[in-house]
């Protein structure tokens, strides 16, 4: 799901798709069976001004939660793990989905797990390697 973010720059006169037509088509989409939106923003509309920080997709996320209860995934410069955890332990959305950041550090749930002071499940595979590395 995606909001282009032309409306919600007072200097683009070009009106596009907001978070209330979000809204609007989660609550259909959820009649129809679908579970979890991916909410996005921008990138969509040439041109389009796209103001980027850490959690600047996730207000999209939380609104379409908040006012639908369907469960989102949240996305957009999320790359640490207590950021990640606190998004979802604050109820801005139910799952994190990570792009970029996978691409950077394709070992970034093994990291998470370990700052986090989580002790991960490991493939049964590699089991043998797990126990011989906690030796």
């Amino acid at each position: 799901m995606d909001v282009d973010l032309l409306t919600e720059n007072p200097e683009d006169p070009r009106e596009g798709w907001t978070g209330e037509d979000t809204v609007r088509l989660s609550k259909e989409l959820l009649e129809h069976g679908v579970d979890l939106l991916d909410v996005s923003t921008g990138g969509m509309v040439p041109g389009a001004w796209i103001f980027v920080e850490p959690h600047y997709q996730v207000p999209f996320a939380h609104q379409v939660r908040d006012q639908t209860g369907m469960p989102t995934a949240a996305v957009g410069m999320i790359t640490n793990p207590h950021q990640a955890e606190e998004i979802l332990i604050s109820g801005q959305a139910d799952a994190i989905l990570l792009g970029r950041e996978l691409l950077r550090n394709p070992y970034w749930a093994r990291h998470a797990a370990h700052t986090l002071e989580v002790d991960p499940d490991w493939p049964e595979q590699y089991g043998y390697a797990v126990k011989q590395r906690k030796r």
